[in-house]
């Protein structure tokens, strides 16, 4: 997942990327107002005087975040009113260009406190996050709804065929004036006051429906009295438990944290029937206890927020105005493309449900032991059938990816082998938590390119999922590289003990950093248009199409290598995890189908609709879609859908899928054309990479793929076809 603009941290510039970024802009003019006097010491103040102005996380307190937040928006504002007020006739430089360079001193902070109130937040934070979401949605409003503005803008929109642009200009240009439109300019200055109060009020409910979700995810951990309960697990993944029991205070228990998703890594390894039942019935309820940490009332409200400003737009849902500059364009391309796919993938999931069903019988001493397999029964027999099948159990893999391993010798040599990147790691850098890791990035000719963090291990203070994001944008424009961070949610292992993955687990390495690939190969001038600034159902593609590496042979040779004795996993080994690629995919596909059908059932509600119950509505959406099966619930449930309520994808959700489809077709490319060469690489490096969003996303693939994108990969890889 990435970190989508639109989120509170940066409502200020939702779609205005050129204020996200590092660059030129009024830092030092003027004389020092009583403010500016007061924040002089302030780290955010000045540029960072790291390389590539990577954040000064020595230096960065608390406390600055406010003042420099509240000075940031101030220069801001003073920044766009020169630009509306000038005398000068518009042009592309005066207009276009002077917002791509402004904000600088805002995005500064944003950048830092977006990324800590996600991966290291505290209740300081938390407070500052809550009273600073009115306000920057007051000043995404003040910039977009500003008239004159959008007058200099529509300007030279109408002129666009005379100004002598290049592609890229013309292309910002463009997308300046439709974001302009999307956001209200339009609107009667009656309407616009109405936008801005839904818009505040939309703010300062993801906020609370941050926090909630998080306090919510580490209330819900299951506590277990004897360690017999836990049979299954293995010693390290026992001893983890143990320790999280300790940090609570409750020595002599043993406590299972919660993954931000329904299905819990534990199941598929714990014996006890009931503990599996306990914890699966805390995961899908562990934001709907009726207590301050219960979300639901939030996701209700939320709905009808979106639905009445998508009305005030000029739409029949949020959905169809979420996707209007999107590559599905409308919500009904999207829910086709979906629903085309229930039949089989449904079909698929009940046969996996009707193997396991046939072991458990098996296993059980007489008539009267057996049982139907519920939810919370399908990890455990999914990976007996697994071990039955293909003699492959997650406990023989484990040992062949240690985590060092994988990112130095998995994605960081796909890197290189691809497109010529080399990694080096930094101890000199301070980082936000004694987890986190750095490595310059250098590019092929020893250049320096980007600041690479790494993130990887949970914590009671860090959101749920995986993203990524940027500290600083690369841009022509401003003369910035990239400093990009991956976050992930991996167990921590015990003192003394490697972190070993699962193999789900490396593939979201690899995920992760395609997203990064994006940002650190981004070549473009203008910083709006640069790295993961695409549409939504786009940016998924070169994170997904990244994914394949992970079983690359040379790519699977050089990582996977036993943890104690460095030896190569067995040539067996590897060919039974290979022609396992399609297992549980029935599940897998449905309860994903699930989830990206609720999020649309939630916000292709009319603004006309009564208030909804939330499980019920889920209930019939699940029905209606024929994604109703009890074994199979969401990956997501409405009251713990982080990515729709707070994390930039509400109706957004099916873009994983939808960029599967390109993923799939770009990988068969590979294939046809000589796997992972250099040249490969370098080909999907200048034609995708380090374009950013200078054309629209399906001329992107096009130009690389060479026609339009086929369905066909996607329903073989995952085994539909």
């Amino acid at each position: 997942m990435i970190r989508l603009r639109g989120g509170w941290a940066l409502a200020a510039f939702a779609s205005f990327t050129g204020c996200g970024s590092s660059g030129a802009s009024g830092d030092e003019a003027g004389g020092r107002s009583a403010l500016e006097e007061a924040t002089a010491a302030n780290p955010f103040r000045e540029r960072s005087p790291l390389p590539f102005e990577a954040p000064p996380f020595d230096r960065i307190h608390d406390a600055d975040y406010p003042t420099a937040i509240e000075e940031g928006m101030r220069k801001n504002l003073a920044e766009v009113a020169a630009i509306a007020e000038q005398a000068e006739p518009p042009t592309f430089v005066n207009t276009i260009e002077a917002l791509e360079l402004s904000a600088r001193p805002l995005a500064r902070v944003l950048k830092v406190f977006s990324a800590i109130t996600r991966a290291d937040t505290n209740e300081v934070l938390q407070r500052i996050q809550a009273d600073m979401a009115p306000k920057l949605a007051a000043l995404h409003d003040a910039i977009w709804l500003d008239a004159r503005l959008f007058a200099r803008v529509e300007q030279l929109f109408e002129r666009r065929d005379g100004l002598g642009l290049d592609a890229e200009q013309r292309f910002l240009l463009e997308k300046y004036r439709r974001d302009f439109v999307l956001a209200g300019a339009r609107l009667s200055a009656a309407d616009q006051a109405v936008l801005r109060a839904l818009n505040a009020e939309e703010a300062k409910l993801t906020t609370e429906f941050e926090a909630s979700l998080l306090a919510a995810t580490n209330a819900a951990a299951l506590v277990v009295a004897t360690r017999a309960e836990l049979a299954g697990l293995d010693d390290g993944a026992i001893a983890v438990t143990a320790e999280e029991a300790k940090r609570r205070g409750l020595d002599g228990k043993w406590v299972l944290t919660l993954k931000n998703f329904t299905r819990q890594p534990p199941l598929a390894s714990l014996a006890n029937r009931d503990v599996r039942r306990r914890l699966h019935e805390a995961s899908v309820a562990r934001a709907e206890q009726g207590d301050v940490r219960d979300t639901r009332a939030l996701c209700r409200r939320l709905a009808e927020l979106r639905a009445r400003k998508a009305q005030l737009l000029g739409f029949e849902s949020y959905a169809a105005y979420g996707l209007a500059d999107q590559m599905a364009r409308t919500p009904d391309a999207a829910i086709d493309l979906m629903t085309r796919m229930v039949p089989a993938a449904t079909a698929k999931a009940r046969g996996e449900l009707a193997k396991m069903q046939a072991l458990a019988d098996a296993q059980a001493n007489s008539l009267l032991d057996r049982f139907p397999l519920a939810a919370w029964d399908w990890s455990f027999y999914a990976e007996q059938v697994r071990k039955a099948e293909f003699d492959l159990d997650d406990a023989a893999l484990r040992p062949y990816f240690a985590l060092d391993r994988v990112l130095r010798d998995g994605v960081f040599f796909a890197a290189n082998r691809l497109y010529g990147l080399t990694f080096k790691e930094r101890l000199d850098f301070p980082t936000y938590h004694p987890d986190v890791r750095v490595f310059e990035v250098d590019d092929a000719d020893g250049t320096a390119r980007a600041i690479f963090y790494a993130d990887y291990f949970a914590r009671p203070s860090k959101q749920g999922g995986a993203w990524e994001d940027t500290f600083v944008d690369p841009s022509g424009l401003l003369g910035t590289k990239c400093v990009v961070f991956n976050v992930c949610n991996f167990t921590k292992p015990a003192a003394g003990q490697p972190a070993l993955l699962s193999f789900d687990e490396v593939t979201t390495i690899f995920h992760e950093f395609g997203h990064a690939l994006h940002a650190i190969l981004s070549d473009v001038k203008y910083p709006s248009l640069a790295g993961t600034n695409v549409p939504r159902d786009f940016v998924e593609f070169p994170s997904q199409f990244n994914e394949h590496f992970a079983t690359e042979p040379a790519v699977l040779a050089s990582y996977a290598r036993h943890y104690g004795t460095g030896e190569p996993m067995p040539a067996a080994l590897v060919e039974k995890l290979k022609r396992s690629r399609t297992f549980d995919q029935g599940y897998q596909t449905t309860a994903y189908l699930a989830a990206a059908l609720l999020d649309m059932a939630w916000h292709t509600l009319p603004a006309s609709a009564p208030p909804q119950d939330v499980g019920a509505f889920e209930a019939e959406a699940l029905k209606r879609f024929r994604v109703d099966l009890p074994e199979v619930p969401p990956r997501y449930r409405t009251p713990y859908f982080a990515h729709i309520w707070e994390g930039g994808y509400a109706a957004g959700y099916y873009a994983y899928l939808w960029a599967e489809v390109l993923d799939h077709d770009a990988w068969y490319w590979f294939v046809e054309h000589g796997g992972m060469t250099r040249e490969n690489g370098q080909r999907f490096r200048d034609l995708v990479l380090s374009r950013g969003g200078t054309k629209e996303a399906a001329e992107l693939f096009k130009s690389f793929r060479g026609r339009e994108p086929s369905v066909e990969p996607l329903l073989i890889e995952r085994g539909l076809k």
